[in-house]
């Protein structure tokens, strides 16, 4: 089982370095190839994997040996429901973001698809790690092939810009994360980087807190959530598709397994205080915000960025929500069932959203919706596709976003119900922006010169979307699984919260 994991690991760290040293046509292939394989490893894992294991004994495919006395750290990796989800959603991402760039001539493409794998490497890592100073040393890998990616690849007459406060943001979110961590371990009583060690620190209401807000910070500018979501509306429109994609279908998902996974057992005491609720109520204004603003774009990447603001507003809400009904005596673990399912969905989701906008953008030569109007004339395969992928941001039901959506609502109804109510007008305002973008850009009747030159979606563009689409189907009908696989692993973290 050891060397399972350490294969996880290390396909797309050899793929990355091979990548690097090819040159030519013969790479998008090379990556591919090695991002399918990893895919399919993953497939073998997930049917191996126990998805009823005991609260107390979790952990699956692990790794651990020490590697530093001095640091009290050592390479420990695992897998449990939260990790099996997340790792499962980025090998099934991976190859399609890799797929999607098949119709385009990228310059230096050899250290494109280098970094495309390079970047899964780190997410897995993230996704796996169970010490601090590794889950933060996977944390930081990742913001190295992300910014080469936007700042090379990216909207030429703005990537500096938007790059550097990129860079800044995130670097900034995750040196208060390293400050965080140390704090904890530097503890007396705190014997390493292990997370059963941090999760058993003795730290007072007032340690919890500084510590609370450290940590909270980089995850909140990662996800982000307002008013730490400055960076991302310029980054998401600006980068190129693939680096939209990875930002928004993947490295945002690291924040919602982190606030899972270290914030919310280590500092409990002040979540329970005055720190969660000020959390939830910021999350749940940013539901509405991004919305409303979603609702006025004309740039259709900008418009998508900002329906990201609302969903993930809603899924840290949802997480909180049910850490306070835990601490006040009302067990339950909702919340973070809803997060993970809703993670799951929106990765999918904004993926496939994001592809539709790039082939848009190629059709029309313009991220304008105003610009656009008719394609559904002269693309029927692209029209069905596109509504079901919407139909799944909407939370329809029978789609992958309506199950994680109730649970979410719900949850947040269960703690508040004015903030539950708030947040319902989600499903309102996201039928009005997402349904205002189908509008302009596939029904009208458009411009007879520009369309008679446009075509339907070609063969690698379908089997992109197709293939997203089966997930938004698949997840729709059959949540049980997902909410299986995450139910042991989040019962742990919630009890872990109850001192």
């Amino acid at each position: 089982m050891i060397n399972l994991l350490s294969a996880l690991l290390f396909i797309p760290l050899l793929g990355a370095s091979i990548a690097f040293i090819f040159r030519g046509a013969c790479v998008r292939f090379l990556a591919f190839v090695f991002a399918l394989l990893q895919m399919f490893f993953t497939f073998y894992l997930l049917a191996c994997f126990n998805f009823s294991p005991t609260v107390d004994d979790t952990l699956q495919y692990e790794i651990q040996w020490p590697w530093s006395n001095y640091l009290r750290s050592s390479v420990h990796f695992g897998i449990d429901g939260m990790s099996m989800l997340m790792v499962l959603l980025t090998n099934i991402l991976i190859p399609l973001i890799i797929l999607s760039s098949f119709n385009e001539k990228k310059p230096y493409s050899h250290n494109f698809y280098a970094l495309i794998l390079l970047m899964q490497f780190g997410l897995l890592g993230v996704f796996t790690a169970l010490d601090g100073i590794l889950f933060y040393a996977f944390w930081e890998i990742t913001l190295i092939p992300i910014w080469f990616i936007a700042g090379i690849w990216g909207q030429k007459d703005q990537k500096f810009r938007f790059t550097t406060k990129f860079f800044v943001y995130t670097f900034a979110g995750s040196l208060f994360m390293l400050a965080g961590l140390i704090y904890v371990y530097a503890l007396p009583d705190t014997a390493s980087f292990a997370l059963t060690d941090l999760y058993n620190a003795n730290l007072t209401y007032g340690e919890q807190v500084i510590v609370f807000f450290c940590i909270f910070f980089a995850f909140a500018v990662k996800l982000p959530i307002f008013p730490f979501h400055t960076w991302q509306p310029d980054t998401y429109t600006f980068s190129p598709t693939q680096g939209s994609m990875l930002l928004s279908g993947l490295m945002l998902k690291m924040a919602v397994y982190g606030l899972l996974r270290y914030l919310l057992p280590v500092t409990p005491e002040a979540i329970a205080g005055t720190a969660g609720g000020i959390v939830i109520m910021f999350c749940v204004f940013g539901v509405i915000y991004g919305a409303l603003i979603a609702g006025i774009q004309n740039d259709v990447k900008r418009l998508i960025a900002y329906s990201s603001l609302s969903h993930v507003g809603l899924i840290t809400a949802g997480i909180f929500s049910s850490a306070l009904l835990s601490l006040n005596g009302k067990f339950t673990t909702e919340g973070g069932s809803g997060a993970m399912v809703q993670a799951f969905a929106h990765g999918i989701n904004v993926v496939g959203l994001f592809y539709c906008a790039d082939i848009l953008e190629k059709r029309f030569g313009t991220r304008d919706i105003r610009k656009m109007g008719g394609y559904a004339k002269v693309a029927p395969k692209f029209s069905v596709l596109f509504i079901l992928i919407l139909f799944g941001s909407l939370g329809v039901p029978l789609t992958n976003g309506f199950v994680g959506e109730f649970i979410l609502i719900k949850s947040v109804f269960d703690y508040s119900t004015l903030l539950g109510i708030i947040s319902g007008l989600t499903i309102i305002l996201a039928a009005v922006y997402l349904l205002r973008l189908f509008a302009k850009t596939m029904l009208g009747r458009g411009e007879e010169k520009v369309l008679g030159r446009l075509r339907d979606i070609s063969g690698v563009e379908f089997s992109v979307l197709a293939s997203l689409c089966v997930f938004v189907v698949l997840l729709g009908i059959f949540p049980q699984p997902i909410l299986e696989m995450v139910d042991t692993s989040l019962r742990f973290i919630y009890s872990s919260m109850i001192k």
